[in-house]
Order: C-alpha cells, then sequence, then structure tokens
C-alpha cells in the first residue's frame, strides 16, 4: 500500500471542532488505515435530553448508507442462486404492472430503472399536509404505491436518476427470495457472520437500536429533535443503524471478501452505460455519477474510490473507501447541517498528502 502522509490526531481534530460541544449534537469520525483505527472519536452529544457524549459505540441512522447492505443482501441472494440480475420486477412479483416487464434488478440496483420517488407520489398523496402529520410509510406500502403507477419517468436502461424506490422495492425483493423478513435477513446473512452485533434495521416495535444517537436540527438558533419523518420507517434504502465500531468490521469484510469472493463483488464496482456501451446520463441530459450496487465510484483526486453518503432528517453521514491506498474515512453525524461527505474528504486529504 502506499505510504500514509504523517498525520497527527490534533490535525483531524482541528476539522471537528466546531462539534466538540458538549451541550450540542455532533458526529463521530473514523479512519481505518491497512485495517487498523488510526483515528477513532466522537464528538458532540446522542441527544439534548440525556446528554450522553457521542463515542465509537453510539448507533447512527445511516440513511443511505443503507444502500450497500441492501445491495449484498441481494447479491447474496444471486451467490444462493435464488436470484439473478437480469431476473424482472414481475419475475419477482407476478402481480407488479406491465412497466415492471422491463425493469431488471441490475437496473434496481444502479439507479437505472426509471421508477418514480415515492416521496413525490406521497406529496402528490398529501398536498400542503405537514410531513409530521403524514403517516409513515413501509417497504410493502411503497410497493402497493408502485404497484398502482403505469409508467416510468425513462425507459429502463437509458438514463441514470437516483433512485430511493428502487431500494426499497429491493428489501421486498429479498423478503420475496428468502423467505425472510429483511431485517432478520440481514441480521443472519450480514451482521452476524460479521459480529457487527449491534446493528439493526430499525423496526419501531419490533426491536430497538442501543446507544442511539437521536437527529437534531438547528432552527433560529435553537436545537430541535428531528429524528422521524413520514419516509423514516421505510428500511431498503435507509433503515440501518450501526456505529463506527461495527463500521470497522463491516470495512474488513469487504476488504478481506469475506461475504462474497472477489469475483462475486466485481458487478457492484461496474458502472452503467447504455445499449452502445456509453456513460449514461440523467434526466436532465447531464452525465450520471458512476454508480454500481450501492456504491458511487467516482475517483477523487485521482485515487480509486469506492463511496456512499446518507441524508435524512437530522442525520449527514458519508464513507469514503480508497481500496489502492488501504485507506477508509466514515463520518456520521446526528446534525442536518453537516457536510459529512465534505468532511470525509478533508480527513482523507490529510492522510493521502493531497492538502
Amino acid at each position: 500500500m502506499p505510504a500514509t502522509a504523517q498525520v497527527s490526531p490534533g490535525q483531524v481534530d482541528a476539522l471537528f471542532a466546531k462539534f466538540s460541544n458538549s451541550q450540542e449534537p455532533g458526529c463521530a469520525v473514523l479512519v481505518i488505515k491497512d485495517g487498523k483505527a488510526v483515528f477513532r472519536k466522537g464528538y458532540g452529544v446522542t441527544d439534548l435530553r440525556s446528554p450522553q457524549p457521542i463515542g465509537p459505540e453510539t448507533n447512527f441512522r445511516l440513511a443511505s448508507l443503507t444502500k450497500q447492505f441492501t445491495a449484498m443482501a441481494i447479491m447474496l441472494l444471486v451467490h444462493d442462486g435464488k436470484l439473478k440480475y437480469g431476473d424482472h420486477l414481475t419475475d419477482v412479483f407476478p402481480d407488479f404492472p406491465a412497466y415492471g416487464q422491463a425493469i431488471t434488478i441490475r437496473q434496481l440496483l444502479n439507479h437505472t430503472s426509471g421508477l418514480l420517488d415515492y416521496e413525490d407520489i406521497l406529496e402528490k398523496q398529501y398536498p400542503g399536509i405537514p410531513d409530521e402529520k403524514i403517516p409513515q410509510i413501509k417497504d410493502a406500502g411503497v410497493l402497493e404505491l408502485l404497484k398502482r403507477q403505469s409508467t416510468t419517468k425513462f425507459p429502463p436502461g437509458t438514463r441514470w436518476d437516483y433512485s430511493n424506490s428502487g431500494y426499497v422495492l429491493l428489501a421486498m425483493v429479498v423478503e420475496k427470495k428468502s423467505g425472510m423478513a429483511f431485517g432478520d435477513f440481514l441480521r443472519e446473512r450480514i451482521f452476524s457472520p460479521l459480529d457487527m452485533s449491534r446493528t439493526v434495521a430499525y423496526e419501531k416495535g419490533k426491536n430497538e437500536v442501543v446507544d442511539r444517537a437521536y437527529g437534531h436540527t438547528l432552527t433560529a438558533g435553537s436545537w430541535r429533535e428531528t429524528d422521524q419523518s413520514s419516509t423514516s420507517a421505510t428500511l431498503g434504502d435507509g433503515g440501518v443503524y450501526t456505529s463506527l465500531d461495527d463500521l470497522k468490521k463491516w470495512d474488513r469484510a469487504l476488504t478481506d471478501h469475506t461475504l462474497l469472493g472477489e469475483p462475486e463483488m466485481a458487478p457492484a464496482l461496474v458502472q452503467p452505460t447504455d445499449a452502445n456501451g456509453r456513460p449514461l446520463r440523467t434526466p436532465d441530459g447531464s452525465v450520471a455519477p458512476r454508480y454500481g450496487f450501492g456504491w458511487f465510484l467516482n475517483p477523487y483526486r485521482s485515487h480509486r474510490r469506492y463511496a456512499h453518503y446518507g441524508e435524512t432528517v437530522g442525520f449527514r453521514t458519508a464513507i469514503q473507501r480508497f481500496p489502492d491506498d488501504g485507506l477508509t474515512v466514515i463520518v456520521l453525524a446526528n446534525r442536518a447541517e453537516v457536510n459529512a461527505p465534505a468532511m470525509a474528504e478533508k480527513v482523507a486529504d490529510l492522510y493521502l498528502g493531497t492538502r
């Protein structure tokens, strides 16, 4: 592996100095180099009621970082022979409308399905109603919403458009093909084998999040707890809670190919293209980001990178993996104004020596 720039803990602390107030929500930061945690620290508190200091064991809602676990669940079903990437939505759900005949599992994974956004459908269903008064929707409810639609935004496979709807449906695919609840499948096939014993797909009334961080938003100079929204109960697109300690185990499993061998992981790291092998564009015509299965693949300062970010009410998260450098940076925040990807890149700059 390339040599690591000499970085002192104080250099990282300086980047996160504004989050160190013991009376405010904050964040947790992990830097892994060649499999070892070289920086691991929490700043601020989990909530304003306790308040408990944030630490490496604090569990944050990952939001869209969850998608890498959903993608892995699908890949494990492919490994089991229960699913193929070329299977169509109607192969899994025969009662899905005809437009699902053109949508493949692969397109759901790499955001090229063209599915309508379930958030947009909900907004039209509850016009002018504040979010806190809209009933929370679950994955099965999203499936039913999409069954009531008749078309996609664009012909599947012809454009790229980030889709929470697609990853919610992938969770339902896991349930249908495994015969298990999605959260149970994650626990049995991913979390338990990797000893991620405190990681859960959170379902109110079914399980609990220990050492839980609650989301917050700064409004008119005061902090408000903004932990749940109408879409906070969906699982496949953003429902996993975990900590720095457990994400270190996940990072090791990805490096060591613990769950799937390197050839089976390869499809997750391929950029989708059009029928002529050209990079896809978004609906507005701009060049799409490189995206595999649950990972953005765009390099950073000429360094190969697999990354993702998460944004939901009160939480901001980011993971940046630089496989050629043996470097991973993770930032988990329970305050909405944090630009977690940018913070993770600033940390990476220190260790890559690119600042």
